[in-house]
């Protein structure tokens, strides 16, 4: 983390920056003009200023997605959401993070704000002292329907889906699994929480944005869709005729469906799959977390898939 920087020298090269109110530092203003990317620096002190609502709404997580917007909150997220090509609107961080920021800042092609401020300031927000001291807001794209993202992904196809998943730290690191996994698209069904929420976001460590996703209203018409297409829908629902995980193939066109940690998949999202598939253990244990039982399927599907 940012720490070598003069905390008091950077903040008043940065308040000098803020070109639209004091008109001082224009070449910074030029740069930061080129048609590249346009910043509009604001020095804050406090957080009552009515555009910062978002920043001090992190629970309202509905609110933030009926808005169209998502919070990132941890470091490394935001410096993924900086390059991606999601729409970036604001970011409220130290002037030590500003500086670290400034090259992913530059290469945009947005109209973003930055609210500087100091780092108790920040912590205000969360409540507690371990603050990384970047934040920003960004727009959700409008996102791909399942045909467009098929039209567009290579084959042999390999999906995910899940059904029932409201724990948003989960949900984030199934989309990290993917990602992790080369999976051409995510499937994300009507049961499940957001993806863009915010601790779904932070859980993904910002793959997200990288990470085609697919929310649709229903699971099982869509597990059907894939299936009339030729794709092998597999639930890993652990049950006494499943087939075990090494037995399973995963080379062609395949979705793996996962459900919830407890209840698992529901019976309608069963018999619209082809088969059940699970995970040897031993006779004790009868799951895993949906993280971690994501991770070994994907696993063994680019096992599968390197070795064909």
């Amino acid at each position: 983390m940012p720490g070598s920087i003069g905390t008091e020298d950077a903040w008043m090269r940065l308040v000098a920056w803020d070109y639209e109110k004091s008109g001082l530092g224009t070449p910074r203003a030029e740069r930061f003009n080129s048609g590249v990317a346009t910043l509009h620096i604001r020095p804050i002190e406090t957080l009552d200023a009515p555009e910062l609502a978002w920043y001090l709404t992190l629970k309202r997580v509905e609110e933030h997605e009926r808005e169209g917007i998502l919070v990132a909150t941890n470091a490394k997220v935001v410096q993924r959401l900086l390059s991606s090509r999601f729409p970036v609107l604001s970011l409220l961080v130290t002037p030590a993070w500003f500086q670290q920021l400034e090259p992913l800042l530059e290469a945009r092609q947005d109209e973003i704000t930055v609210y500087l401020a100091e780092k108790p300031l920040l912590e205000k927000i969360t409540g507690y002292q371990m603050h990384q001291g970047a934040l920003a807001v960004a727009r959700i794209p409008p996102k791909p329907d399942l045909d467009t993202l098929l039209a567009s992904a290579p084959r042999p196809w390999l999906l995910a889906a899940v059904e029932g998943i409201a724990n948003a730290e989960n949900l984030g690191a199934v989309v990290r699994n993917c990602a992790a996994f080369g999976v051409h698209g995510l499937i994300v069904g009507e049961t499940c929480g957001s993806p863009f929420q915010r601790r779904a976001v932070s859980g993904s460590m910002g793959t997200l944005f990288e990470q085609p996703v697919v929310q649709v209203g229903s699971l099982v018409d869509t597990l059907r869709s894939l299936r009339a297409r030729g794709v092998r829908c597999l639930a890993a629902h652990p049950r006494p005729e499943a087939l075990k995980l090494r037995s399973a193939d995963l080379q062609g066109d395949c979705c793996v469906v996962f459900g919830a940690e407890g209840p698992g998949l529901t019976d309608a999202a069963v018999a619209a799959c082809d088969d059940t598939v699970e995970i040897p253990m031993p006779s004790h244990m009868n799951s895993l977390n949906v993280a971690s039982a994501s991770a070994v399927f994907l696993y063994e599907a680019t096992r599968q898939r390197d070795q064909s």
